[in-house]
């Protein structure tokens, strides 16, 4: 209810609102509180909370990249008891993944023990590995002290931590990231920073650049794995402009030669987060299942470095071939997808084209250099003070020394002393005039710096040093005011500090250099299984009871065959390798087997229902190799059977294909290739009619027409023939005989027809 009624017997404390607001409130604040301080990335930075806290951490225990490794579990329960109270498996399972080289395109962490591998292994427990940050890291703090941010309490208000790090490169780019908040998602690749520098650059020079030109500088991802884009540049373009997008990763491979015509092919790089383990594991299965037959082994013999080796069965396979079928079967070729949703300026999520990404950073680094210009003008302006009154004590000394040696409060008597509105003293270097500030008096800084001063610094050196210290400082100071006031020296400052940081992280430095490539796409066309496999001649042979097995060349096909006890041979024919053997069933589908997947001929073979899904009540009507040139006739116990193409029956599953309809007791009874103009039906009552086969539809899948009628019982066979030839069977004795006018039994299909001629077999069958 949205109305409440108050209740005077309601304790006070207690507020009542409806139920439908207060679920509400509280899961937009769910909402926002993932979105904002979990999921989703800050575009200044690149960061989310938790790494940011992580590396502030590290940063508070001193743990720069040239200094020592400390134990993670000390790192992720600092953060966790100051900054990050929401467990110390989550915070170290995200301080691993920026210590490892193959999720990071640049580590933000320097991890020693086992941070886990591309295989897919956990790291180590926190109390067994250490870590320390690394230079890149060190890039994104660089500032911190100098009031370049915003910094905010902690959970508890004990400790300040920053909003936000000053990065000194678009880390959100660099390093990528992906997360799922509640409503929302984003999923970021990494790029290469020496490209990123390039486009902000020209993007200061050119702020109303087109999308499409910042491709010239950043052509796609630069992956931590490498790898080979081959989606073409207008996606590409089209991803970066909007936001949204996808890119097609392959792996890197090479076609090593063995001699003699041998080879074998090693994939030296894989695709971006697919975990090797698990794709050596799915080829395995590719090979076990026979999916792709020309593949005969995969061995992962990689080290440090991956090298996966595949083996073709047969040297006469294009390489190109087996590795268009394992793109389309395994994670070898992934597509990465691209949801640029991040926090523009710490609070909204948007989903951004890359120049808005790269703008909200540029913005973000001249906000950075004017509040840390204007916190060095605050320091100079200190030191200056300071300056001023440590000259002013050089030049009146004495009066210095006499305040502070017999004065009972120097500090006082300092402040009330009028040292004059001007002090000149010629020096060596240089002629000097400083006035003090007020009219002659110190002020409590420069006071408390004289009374600090040591002794050795009285000498004449010092003085000098001073003098240059402060001439110094002031051409500083200038400097700052001209930076502050004139936004073009702003943007060239920011330039200039890209530019080193790209040469920082370029080509030069360790794993700097561009590690995805980019190509065409190369589709490879589907090759038929003819050409995949070796063709050899092999002589198919199945039992009674449905065992299929493969002689291995042309066998005698009257020599006898070992079957089990109880079993005998049913079907034994000739064929190869190559071929495809069409199963029909009882229950009128059609099922399709390669032969070079029939299990070989040493043993007994293997039921044939374990190749496809044949049904446990369903029988083999037919067995027989594929003739895309042909056509069928199917029939039903019923009488009722169409013509079918072959191709329309090859069925593509282990499911198979349904071709003729069949209800309650019917089923499906024969299989003929049709040869000829004319079809002969004989019944189970031995009657039989003979009618042109243009009478007979040409279907894909159907119950059929009649094609003849009974009283009682069914069909019995069906076949064939050319009416000018007469139609022939085999009699008894196994002789051959022709009736050469079959006028007599012609008629309309689906007539009962007349008794079969004299000597046609008693089984009812033509052949």
């Amino acid at each position: 209810m949205d109305d409440l009624v108050d209740d005077p017997n309601m304790d006070p404390s207690e507020v009542a609102e409806p139920l439908r607001r207060a679920i509400g409130e509280r899961y937009l604040t769910y909402a926002l509180s993932t979105i904002m301080h979990r999921a989703l990335p800050d575009a200044r930075d690149g960061l989310k909370p938790v790494h940011r806290r992580i590396l502030y951490a590290m940063r508070e225990l001193r743990l720069a990249s040239n200094g020592g490794f400390r134990k993670s579990a000390k790192i992720s329960g600092d953060v966790m008891g100051n900054y990050h109270p929401h467990g110390d498996a989550a915070i170290y399972d995200a301080m691993a993944r920026l210590a490892q080289d193959f999720n990071v395109r640049y580590p933000l962490v320097d991890g020693q023990g086992n941070f886990g591998n591309i295989d897919g292994d956990n790291p180590a427990a926190s109390r067994y590995t250490e870590a320390r940050m690394t230079v890149v890291a060190e890039a994104l703090l660089e500032g911190l002290n100098e009031n370049a941010v915003d910094f905010r309490e902690n959970y508890d208000g004990t400790l300040t931590e920053p909003a936000v790090l000053p990065a000194q490169f678009p880390n959100l780019l660099a390093n990528g990231a992906s997360g799922i908040a509640v409503g929302m998602a984003t999923n970021i690749p990494p790029h290469n920073i020496a490209e990123l520098c390039d486009a902000c650059i020209h993007l200061i020079k050119t702020p109303d650049a087109r999308d499409d030109t910042l491709l010239n500088y950043v052509p796609g991802p630069d992956f931590p794995t490498g790898g080979v884009i081959v989606e073409p540049k207008e996606n590409i373009a089209q991803a970066y402009r909007t936001g949204r997008g996808s890119f097609r990763l392959r792996c890197s491979y090479e076609v090593e030669d063995l001699g003699r015509g041998q080879w074998q092919i090693v994939v030296t790089e894989i695709p971006y987060q697919v975990q090797k383990s698990k794709l050596i594991e799915k080829i395995a299965e590719l090979i076990q299942t026979k999916k792709i037959p020309i593949l005969a082994d995969i061995r992962d013999e990689s080290a440090d470095d991956i090298r996966m080796v595949l083996e073709p069965r047969s040297k006469n396979v294009d390489p190109e071939v087996l590795m268009g079928m394992l793109y389309r079967n395994s994670d070898l070729e992934v597509r990465f997808s691209l949801n640029m949703n991040v926090l523009i300026d710490g609070v909204t999520p948007k989903v951004c084209a890359m120049k808005e990404v790269l703008r909200a950073f540029l913005d973000f680094r001249r906000e950075v250099l004017i509040r840390r210009s204007q916190h060095r003008m605050e320091k100079i302006d200190y030191r200056l003070e300071v300056l001023e009154g440590f000259i002013v004590a050089f030049l009146n000394l004495d009066r210095v020394i006499d305040i502070i040696r017999y004065d009972e409060d120097p500090k006082a008597a300092l402040m009330r002393e009028d040292w004059g509105k001007e002090h000149v003293r010629a020096m060596d270097e240089a002629d000097y005039v400083s006035p003090p500030p007020g009219e002659g008096e110190l002020s409590d800084t420069q006071v408390d710096a004289i009374l600090n001063m040591r002794l050795r610094s009285l000498r004449r050196l010092e003085e000098l040093e001073l003098l240059r210290e402060q001439a110094e400082l002031m051409e500083e100071r200038a400097g700052l005011e001209d930076l502050l006031e004139n936004e073009d020296l702003q943007w060239t400052r920011i330039a200039d500090q890209l530019k080193e940081i790209k040469k920082a992280f370029g080509k030069d430095y360790e794993g700097g250099a561009r590690r995805t490539r980019f190509a065409e796409a190369g589709e490879v066309e589907e090759v038929p299984l003819e050409a995949m496999i070796d063709r050899e001649p092999i002589t198919v042979v199945c039992s009674k009871m449905g065992w299929i097995r493969a002689m291995t060349g042309h066998i005698d096909l009257a020599r006898e065959l070992k079957f089990k006890d109880g079993d005998g041979p049913r079907f034994i024919f000739h064929a190869e390798t190559t071929d495809r053997l069409l199963v029909f069933g009882t229950n009128g589908r059609f099922y399709t087997i390669s032969a070079a997947n029939l299990p070989g001929g040493r043993g007994m073979g293997e039921p044939l229902r374990l190749m496809v899904d044949l049904p446990n009540e369903a029988d083999i009507v037919d067995l027989f190799i594929h003739d895309p040139a042909r056509k069928l006739l199917v029939a039903s116990s019923a009488g009722d059977g169409f013509v079918v193409p072959e191709t329309d029956v090859v069925a593509q599953t282990r499911a198979g294909k349904q071709v003729l309809n069949v209800r309650g007791e019917v089923f499906a009874k024969l299989c003929k290739p049709i040869a000829g103009d004319s079809v002969a039906v004989v019944g189970e009552n031995r009657k039989m009619v003979v009618f042109g086969l243009d009478e007979l539809p040409e279907m894909s899948r159907g119950k059929g027409v009649r094609l003849q009628r009974y009283k009682d019982g069914g069909l019995s066979d069906a076949t064939t023939f050319t009416r000018a030839d007469g139609l022939s069977w085999h009699d008894p004795a196994g002789r051959t005989r022709t009736e050469p006018d079959m006028s007599e039994w012609t008629a309309k299909r689906a007539t009962a027809g007349r008794m079969a001629p004299r000597g046609f077999p008693r089984d009812n069958t033509f052949t």
